[in-house]
C-alpha cells in the first residue's frame, strides 16, 4: 500500500491533534496553514469545518517542499454547532464567559472537517465527523476560573475535553477524539479511499 517512509504533515498548529496522532502511531511534521479563517464561509457549521480543513491541506499541500517530498497533508478544523449557528475561539475573556453560559444545561455539536491531500497524485478525500457534547452546570464562578486559566481562548467551542474544562462535561454521543481535534476512524477511512494504510504509516 504505502511506502511506511511516507512524509506525514499536519496543517495544523493544534497540540491536541499532533498528540492524538502521535498516540496513534504517527509522527507528522507540523506546517501551519495560516489560512485566513474569518474569509472562509459555508452555509451550515458541517460545512464550514470542511472548507476551513480543505482551505488548510490544499494551502500546505501547494508548498514546493511539501510537493517534492510527496507528503500526505491532514488539514483539519473544529467549530461548535448551537442553535444552528458557528463557534470557534472566543475572541476574549469576556465572550468565553458569555459562550459558558450559555451553553451549560445544553447539547451542542462538535463538527471537525477533515481532509487528506496526497502531494503525489494531486488527489484528496475529505470528510466531517459530528460528536454531541452535553454540557454540565458549572457555576459563575467555576467559568469565571477555568476563562481565567486562559484555556478556553485557545480552542473552538472554548471548551476542550482532555483539559480544564473535562469537569464540566457531563458525556458525549460519538467519537471522544473528534472533540479532542480529530477522528482516528475517520482519518483512516479518508486514508483508504486515497488508497493509504494508516498501519503502513506507523512509525
Amino acid at each position: 500500500m504505502t511506502d511506511p517512509r511516507r512524509r506525514l504533515v499536519l496543517a495544523s498548529a493544534s497540540p491536541a491533534r499532533l498528540n492524538l496522532l502521535r498516540q496513534a502511531g504517527l509522527t507528522p511534521d507540523v506546517i501551519v496553514s495560516g489560512v485566513d479563517e474569518d474569509a472562509v464561509s459555508a452555509p451550515t457549521p458541517a460545512e464550514l469545518a470542511l472548507a476551513l480543513a480543505q482551505a488548510k491541506a490544499s494551502v500546505v499541500a501547494a508548498r514546493a517542499d511539501v510537493i517534492r517530498s510527496g507528503a500526505l497533508v491532514i488539514g483539519c478544523d473544529s467549530v461548535l454547532e448551537l442553535d444552528g449557528h458557528a463557534f470557534g475561539k472566543p475572541a476574549d475573556a469576556e465572550e468565553a464567559i458569555t459562550r459558558w453560559k450559555s451553553m451549560r444545561g445544553r447539547a451542542g455539536t462538535l463538527q471537525t472537517g477533515h481532509c487528506v491531500y496526497d502531494t503525489a497524485t494531486g488527489h484528496y478525500a475529505s470528510g466531517t465527523a459530528s460528536t454531541v457534547v452535553h454540557f454540565g452546570h458549572p457555576s459563575d464562578d467555576e467559568i469565571a476560573s477555568y476563562v481565567a486559566s486562559g484555556e478556553p481562548l485557545r480552542v473552538a467551542g472554548a471548551f476542550t475535553l482532555d483539559g480544564r474544562s473535562a469537569p464540566f462535561i457531563d458525556g458525549i454521543d460519538g467519537d471522544h477524539g473528534n472533540v479532542i481535534g480529530l477522528s482516528l476512524p475517520l482519518l483512516r477511512r479518508l486514508l483508504a479511499e486515497l488508497g493509504h494504510s494508516i498501519t503502513a504509516l506507523w512509525a
